[in-house]
């Protein structure tokens, strides 16, 4: 088994920044690669940004390309995702998420392990 936490959403004004902390513990040895998704009230969860926990591969949706940075601490089993010049279409709940094979990141269905998800409100 594998927990997750996420931490550091908030309410912030447009152009502001945030920074989103995501502590993995248990089987962490077994993590592929670390994904960002958000979920806006009435909207699917989508990707945003993914990090290959070994690699340090990453990719973004387009959306975010240029204002989000997705990061990992190995030692630390910290994923982070930096968040810059931010949108009110940025608003959703923003969950962090661990895979255990090499698949689609982009894929929710193909993540086994989960956050409670964290706010962040963007107010324009």
């Amino acid at each position: 088994q594998m927990q997750l936490v996420e931490s550091g959403g908030g309410l912030v004004q447009a152009g502001g920044s945030l920074r989103l902390s995501c502590a993995t513990s248990g089987r962490t040895a077994a993590t592929v690669v670390m994904g960002w998704f958000r979920q806006a009230p009435g909207k699917e969860r989508v990707f945003v940004a993914g990090i290959g926990w070994n690699s340090g591969t990453t990719n973004y949706r387009d959306a975010v390309k240029g204002r989000f940075t997705i990061s990992r601490d190995n030692a630390k089993n910290m994923v982070y995702l930096q968040m810059n010049s931010l949108k009110p279409e940025d608003t959703a709940v923003y969950y962090c998420a661990a895979q255990t094979f090499y698949g689609n990141n982009w894929n929710p269905g193909e993540y086994g392990y989960w956050g409670q998800g964290t706010q962040v409100t963007v107010s324009s």
